[in-house]
């Protein structure tokens, strides 16, 4: 009898959000995950602990609202995940000051300066470490001979060492599922797939809108 091929599913959640989620105007809430792994799986058996999702944690900000409904979005969706055995990795979220002076660079900075607007502060927010966790667990169940394929959604190059690792050392499969996606707003926005992850590794799934589009389902909390 022949042996039933074992994956392991890696989603990258921010990345999921910004180049699939967003494009088309919807949420994590309203995305059924526990559907799609399943379709990525395609009938092979997912190993124990093997669906797996990496996210940078919201944290509440004093007297800011969204990011109390952020925060309260978040755990709401941890807890459906963990409801079906996911595995859930997350880091801290650095929010980092940054500003942007006002001269010739910026369109229309005449406007901007006649105003006395001479620059521009705004915070920008950085999620530090998922792609450390991510090559971690990739590599460590490699080594721990807990999958033959292992699924990436993430268009993140910098898991290319880990996954090289994984295919000439331990001679584990990587399939890469990348999207195609327009950006009805903007076209030098479209997502597109990650030509380094195609070529580090060994099948490639490049799914379009349509494909995405049956797993978006209004999201009723499971009791």
């Amino acid at each position: 009898m022949q042996k039933q091929e074992r994956v392991c599913i890696f989603i990258d959640g921010a990345n999921f959000y910004h180049l699939v989620l967003k494009k088309l105007n919807t949420s994590e809430l309203n995305f059924c995950f526990e559907d799609f792994v399943k379709f990525l799986a395609n009938k092979r058996k997912i190993i124990r602990n093997g669906k797996r999702f990496y996210i940078g944690t919201v944290r509440e900000i004093e007297g800011d609202l969204r990011s109390k409904q952020a925060m309260a979005k978040q755990t709401t969706l941890f807890a459906t995940l963990k409801s079906y055995d996911w595995e859930i990795k997350t880091s801290k979220l650095r929010v980092r000051i940054e500003k942007i002076v006002i001269d010739n660079r910026v369109i229309n900075y005449q406007k901007f300066l006649k105003k006395g607007v001479k620059e521009i502060k705004f915070r920008r927010i950085r999620e530090k470490g998922i792609d450390v966790k991510m090559a971690t667990d990739l590599i460590v169940g490699a080594v721990d001979n807990k999958y033959d394929t292992a699924i990436i959604v993430s268009s993140d190059t910098d898991l290319t060492p880990a996954i090289d690792w994984v295919r000439k050392r331990q001679n584990k499969i990587v399939e890469y599922i990348g999207f195609s996606i327009k950006n009805p707003d903007s076209k030098r926005e479209d997502t597109r797939p990650s030509q380094g992850m195609i070529t580090y590794s060994d099948i490639q799934r490049i799914l379009v809108a349509s494909d995405i589009r049956q797993f978006i389902k209004p999201f009723i909390q499971k009791k």
